[in-house]
């Protein structure tokens, strides 16, 4: 057995609680540990060269102890933490080592406090700390990279050495980052993370929980656009691309020269080269540099520049949205426009030269378009902010476009800087009259939109209502002019649902089918993809895509993009984990989960969600088919309304419209609505109630059966309630964890939003204040919509979509379309 290169002194367990125990040894030029030697307290592994020490430390003012590696003439400075998230308490004495089969153990007593494991059985392993800082499990003392059957660089904490890589490979399902120290004395995993990021284009970006808290812009073919150019004389870089994914990014090993770079505790990047001649530690690079390196420090639509007295300018064209707090110099509520855009050909582009480019928050990108073309497409959708080169090489190539507003833009010092910038503004803003000239004449035709002159579609959701992609020699070409949505190539959603694995297939509509997918970013994602033989899902397609795309709320579903190639049309979502609300509500072993808290809960976001589309959002909405299976959940059992391809948009002083296209699903149908074609707000009120009622009841509305009656979960409802039994409506699942007074006044509300005529349903202003305040008045609810007990023969089944269940007959809509 090889010579373990370890030296015990005799004061050894003297000296134990000396959070840093070197014992040194002879000459010898290598120390390796072999399968079932240890390390205790107060013994050492030490590098070839001396430069790299390991073994157990206590950092700071801490009693806890931790296996790590420092550098053996700098011992404070700990380069790695093997059991960083588990740390040894000073009653409890380690032990490390290494099994027959290559397991590298830490372990107190009986308890195993750290394993590694390798994914290859070693027959003869041997552990070695190499002079580079890597601490490797070899097989039979192989000394190459190829070797090496496990390596500590694979599992960096908060520092980065040459030789380590940042890795984001989603193909081999690798992922390699920094992440900060909690605290000088507590080595454990804190709260920022240093990754890079490939949305897009690559950067390299430091995060704090899923906020950015500084970003070094995007890759531009030769540097990443926010930072100075490399490599330089101490950062040799080493980039691996791999389709235009940034898969590794690390530094040279070159054993001359020690160089460290950290993430420290407050989530600054420190970047220290070692003076051996004066045997001390430099401070070479820090980042941030400056405040105009924090993300987001200009807020919205501002530019951040170091070198003027005030920091923070608006973009010409644009004005602070707070002038007070600007004069104070808060900027973070950024800036935004002073006169609106005129897509009528009315706008031009300002030119700001030397900028680090925006963040790619909502963006769309082609590599092989050339910077006349990038501005083509951009003023062929209104929708588009800016636009520039994504690649300065070769005198610029590539197009990315940017909608909406323009966050973390800084000015770069460069002043002959080939990243530039072309910001949409009205043509009055730009500078000269020349400009103003050669944007008149080179603006394009506009698309003329043609309008349906009906009293159910209003102009706000035509307006650019046309979509089309056309795919040829690798570029990507829209003419849709209201956008707002990430387009994703179809090879990405190919890759992403497996091809459309029937194992991936969540769900299956009128529409067509819904994969549930995994982007190569990690995100997971929900693809609606369009039946080609669905007429009625082509037109909710370009509904869904003009409405949904323009609101955010928590209680509403994301899309997050959509995908439109040859005769492919795919909308993308969040992916909730819960999937639908009806899978519990109606679920036996489901419901028993949703307890009363959780029931209230859900009904309330559903509640303010609904507020939102009627009186909050930018644009009223009229949902139309909202129903318990198109409530949403997400892993915390938050609801959010799904499914806007029966939405419509009403102007701001319209209270009703008519159609005589009834779509929408049995049961959730306001009277007014199925029979008349008349729809408006309180017709999605009393499709509330209903969802609200089975909610409650555990009960389906359509096809509810009792042995006293025929009547439907609505007529059902209002008898209990004109005998005052209404609590026997409620799911016998809640009995351990309902509040009565609750449970009924949600009740009352949910038969206030039925009742039969719309002016008695009450607005969602008032449905919100009367769930979520107990000391509201509540009225007497009047007679239901749909309650006489039905003759209709056909009424429970879901095929046929010509009966509908009025009080007193039955009612035949041709154009009638249930879902």
């Amino acid at each position: 057995m090889a010579q373990l290169c370890l030296y015990t002194s005799i004061i050894c367990c003297l000296l134990h609680s000396i959070p840093f125990l070197s014992l040194t040894v002879g000459a010898v030029d290598e120390c390796s540990l072999l399968p079932y030697q240890t390390l205790v307290i107060g013994q050492t592994l030490i590098s070839q060269n001396k430069v790299f020490e390991m073994g157990f430390f206590s950092p700071g003012k801490s009693s806890n102890r931790f296996m790590g590696i420092w550098y053996k003439s700098t011992p404070e400075v700990v380069v790695w933490v093997a059991n960083r998230n588990h740390p040894i308490t000073a009653s409890q004495p380690p032990l490390f080592m290494i099994s027959r089969n290559g397991s590298l153990v830490i372990s107190s007593g009986k308890s195993i406090i750290w394993l590694a494991n390798s994914s290859v059985v070693a027959t003869n392993p041997v552990l070695q700390l190499l002079d580079s800082g890597n601490l490797v499990l070899l097989n039979d003392n192989t000394s190459t990279t190829e070797g090496y059957i496990w390596q500590s660089f694979d599992y960096p904490t908060d520092t980065m050495l040459p030789g380590m890589k940042l890795v984001d490979d989603v193909d081999a399902g690798v992922e390699r980052y920094l992440t900060s120290w909690r605290s000088p004395d507590d080595p454990s995993s804190g709260d920022y993370v240093h990754r890079i990021q490939n949305r897009g284009l690559a950067e390299v970006v430091t995060l704090r929980g899923a906020t950015k808290r500084y970003r070094v812009g995007q890759w531009n073919g030769m540097h990443f656009c926010g930072g100075a150019p490399f490599p330089n004389s101490i950062f040799k870089v080493d980039l691996v691309f791999k389709q235009e994914r940034l898969i590794s990014i690390g530094e040279v090993y070159e054993s001359s020269l020690l160089v460290r770079t950290i993430l420290d505790t407050s989530g600054t990047i420190l970047r220290h080269t070692m003076n051996a001649r004066k045997d001390k530690w430099n401070l070479a690079i820090t980042f941030p540099q400056e405040l105009c390196d924090e993300y987001g420090s200009c807020g919205p639509n501002g530019i951040c520049r170091s070198d003027r007295p005030v920091r923070c300018q608006c973009f010409k064209g644009f004005a602070p949205k707070f002038q007070k707090d600007w004069d104070l110099q808060d900027w973070s509520g950024g800036c935004t426009r002073t006169k609106l855009l005129n897509c009528d050909g009315g706008d031009g582009f300002q030119e700001i030269r030397g900028v680090k480019y925006p963040d790619m928050l909502r963006f769309w990108l082609n590599t092989t378009m050339s910077l006349g073309e990038c501005k083509g497409e951009c003023f062929k959708n209104c929708s588009c902010t800016a636009y520039a080169n994504p690649f300065i090489t070769n005198g610029g190539s590539g197009c990315l476009m940017w909608f909406g507003d323009l966050m973390d833009t800084k000015g770069l010092s460069a002043a002959d800087s080939k990243q530039n910038i072309y910001i949409r503004v009205p043509l009055s803003e730009l500078d000269s009259s020349r400009g103003l000239e050669e944007e008149v004449n080179k603006r394009p035709t506009k698309f003329i939109l043609v309008s349906i002159a009906s009293g159910v579609l209003v102009s706000a959701i035509i307006n650019g209502a046309v979509l089309f992609m056309s795919r040829r020699k690798g570029q990507v070409k829209w003419n849709h002019e209201d956008l707002e949505l990430t387009m994703i190539n179809m090879a990405t959603i190919v890759q992403a649902t497996n091809n459309f694995s029937t194992e991936n297939k969540i769900g299956v509509g009128g529409f067509g089918t819904v994969y549930k997918g995994n982007m190569p970013s990690g995100e997971e994602i929900a693809v609606k993809r369009l039946s080609k033989s669905s007429q009625q899902g082509l037109e909710e397609f370009r509904n869904e895509v003009m409405v949904i795309a323009k609101l955010q709320h928590r209680n509403l579903v994301r899309l997050l993009g959509c995908c439109i190639e040859e005769e492919e049309r795919m909308l993308i979502y969040e992916f909730l984990q819960n999937k639908s609300l009806d899978l519990f509500v109606f679920d036996h072993s489901g419901r028993r989960l949703l307890t009363w808290p959780k029931r209230f809960k859900i009904i309330m976001g559903i509640a303010r969600g609904l507020l939102y589309l009627h009186h909050d959002s930018r644009l009223k909405i009229i949902h139309r088919d909202l129903k318990t299976s198109n409530i949403l959940l997400d892993g915390h059992l938050n609801p959010k309304i799904s499914d806007f391809g029966l939405a419509r948009i009403f102007e701001e002083d319209q209270s009703l419209a008519r159609t005589k296209r009834v779509v929408g699903t049995y049961g959730y149908m306001a009277p007014e609505y199925a029979i008349d074609g008349k729809f408006s707000v309180k017709s999605d009120i009393f499709s509330l109630g209903v969802v609200l009622l089975e909610i409650i009841s555990g009960k389906k509305n359509r096809g509810y059966g009792d042995s006293d009656h025929y009547l439907n979960l609505l007529g059902h409802a209002w008898l209990l309630w004109k005998e005052n039994r209404i609590v026997e409506l409620m799911d016998e699942y809640l009995n351990d964890t309902f509040e009565e007074c609750e449970v009924k006044r949600c009740m009352q509300v949910g038969l206030l939003c039925v009742q039969k005529f719309a002016e008695d349903r009450p607005k969602m202003s008032s449905v919100v204040s009367m769930l979520g305040n107990d000391g509201v008045i509540l009225a007497e609810p009047k007679e239901p919509g749909f309650f006489i007990e039905r003759n209709c023969s056909l009424a429970r089944s879901s095929t046929s979509p010509s009966c509908i269940e009025s009080e007193d007959r039955t009612l035949t809509i041709t154009d009638l379309e249930g879902r």
